[in-house]
């Protein structure tokens, strides 16, 4: 390995700080990744969202105030089919100025079924290239599961790899470049998720945070049936939203204060 020192290492930052801190010259339009070919694949959405024009699917514009806040960005959304019972919804987001050079990948929470569309937008606020999946099914149960081997497959690894290596390929079309670091980031399932993608595909990623992984999932879901159970037994123990509220408000008049700022 070469060391560079002096006034190199001068000239090489900023030859580095120009190209990720600035406006990049796309090799691909946004609109033109739509017919970009890659395996079991199949690319339904690649448009340009103006600065602050991002809504969520079935709201209006700026619904939430996050999103009104977003610089503007390519939106790639695919469907991959690593099995004949896959059905894998992925997007990715390509900041079109100011890309840091780099890509995060964000995970999902519970039983996923959904795109993590805040963690997208949090990543794309801070330069990255950024993706989510919906792990292979939608809503947030585990009904997906019965008799569909294959998407359990997909939700306990296989949908996170396939949209690290599809995205990576969008982002060398996009950019004429590929990142130069790949991060994957996401808490409880989403933790889960970056602790098997270390395990059983290492390469995908240079750095993993994986926060409150629920990667137990026998004592997990062996907890929430013995809670469901009693619930169950014994409708009256449940505690009614009123007295949460109540809860709530004695909790954060209790503790609010203690850290000097109410």
């Amino acid at each position: 390995m070469k060391t560079v020192t002096g006034g190199s290492c001068a000239v090489l930052l900023a030859l580095i700080l120009m190209m990720d801190g600035h406006a990049l010259n796309a090799a691909a339009s946004c609109e033109s990744l739509s017919s970009l070919a890659l395996p079991k694949t199949s690319i339904t959405l690649a448009q340009m969202v103006p600065a602050g024009g991002f809504s969520l699917p079935g709201t209006g514009p700026a619904a939430v105030q996050q999103f009104s806040q977003l610089p503007a960005f390519c939106r790639v959304a695919a469907t991959l089919t690593p099995s004949s019972d896959s059905d894998i919804k992925i997007e990715v987001w390509l900041p079109t100025a100011a890309w840091n050079g780099k890509f995060q990948a964000v995970g999902n929470g519970g039983w996923a079924g959904t795109i993590s569309y805040g963690a997208l937008a949090s990543a794309l606020q801070e330069g990255y290239a950024t993706a989510s999946t919906d792990t292979g099914h939608v809503g947030g149960n585990a009904s997906f599961a019965i008799g569909h081997p294959e998407k359990v497959r997909d939700f306990a690894y296989r949908a996170v790899h396939e949209m690290a290596v599809k995205s990576k390929a969008v982002i060398a079309a996009f950019y004429d470049r590929a990142p130069r670091f790949s991060y994957w980031t996401g808490c409880s399932t989403g933790g889960r998720q970056g602790l098997m993608t270390a395990q059983r595909y290492p390469e995908d990623f240079d750095g993993i945070v994986a926060g409150a992984p629920a990667n137990n999932q026998t004592q997990l879901c062996a907890w929430r049936i013995a809670v469901e159970a009693r619930i169950l037994q014994e409708p009256a123990s449940v505690v009614p939203v009123s007295k949460l509220a109540l809860v709530n408000k004695a909790v954060l008049a209790a503790c609010d204060p203690l850290d000097g700022v109410t």
